[in-house]
C-alpha cells in the first residue's frame, strides 16, 4: 500500500497573520492579471493596494464573508466614492484555515459596490486595547 504525503498548512489565528495572507494572494492575482501591483498598506495610503490604474481595499476573512457585514473606514468609503472607476473591494474568504488554494475572492467595483455602499451604515466605536499583562491582572469574578 503507497502512502501519501499531505503537508499541512498551519492555520492562520491572528488578524495581522489573515491580512498579510489575502494581501500577498491578491497581489499575486494582480501579477498574474498582468498589472503592477504595489502594498500601499505602510504609506498612508487609504487602500491596501496600487495596481495600475486600479486601487484595491483587500478584506480578509476567517471563513467565509457570505452574509456578513465588512467594515470600511471612511475615508475608504470616500475613496470609493470619489473613484468609482478605480476603487475595487476585494473579499477573500476562508483564509483562517491558511492554505491559499483554498482561498475564495470575491471583488467588488462600479455600480455594484455603489450599490452596496448605498446600503452601508455609519458606526463609530472606540477600539480598546486589553494587553496581554492587563488581561492577565483583571479579576476572574465579579
Amino acid at each position: 500500500m503507497q502512502r501519501i504525503s499531505v503537508a499541512l498548512v498551519p492555520q492562520l489565528t491572528t488578524n495581522r497573520a489573515k491580512e498579510d495572507a489575502a494581501i500577498a494572494w491578491v497581489l499575486e492575482l494582480e501579477r498574474h492579471a498582468g498589472r503592477e501591483p504595489r502594498d500601499t498598506r505602510h504609506r498612508g495610503a487609504p487602500v491596501d493596494i496600487e495596481s495600475d490604474d486600479r486601487i484595491i481595499e483587500v478584506k480578509a476573512v476567517g471563513k467565509r464573508a457570505r452574509g456578513e457585514f465588512l467594515w470600511l473606514e471612511a475615508r475608504q468609503v470616500d475613496e470609493a466614492r470619489m473613484n468609482p472607476d478605480a476603487f475595487y473591494l476585494s473579499v477573500v474568504s476562508n483564509v483562517g484555515q491558511g492554505d491559499p488554494a483554498e482561498f475564495e475572492l470575491r471583488v467588488f467595483g462600479g455600480q455594484q459596490l455603489a450599490r452596496l455602499l448605498g446600503r452601508a451604515n455609519q458606526r463609530h466605536y472606540y477600539e480598546v486595547p486589553l494587553p496581554v499583562g492587563e488581561y492577565d491582572s483583571a479579576p476572574t469574578s465579579p
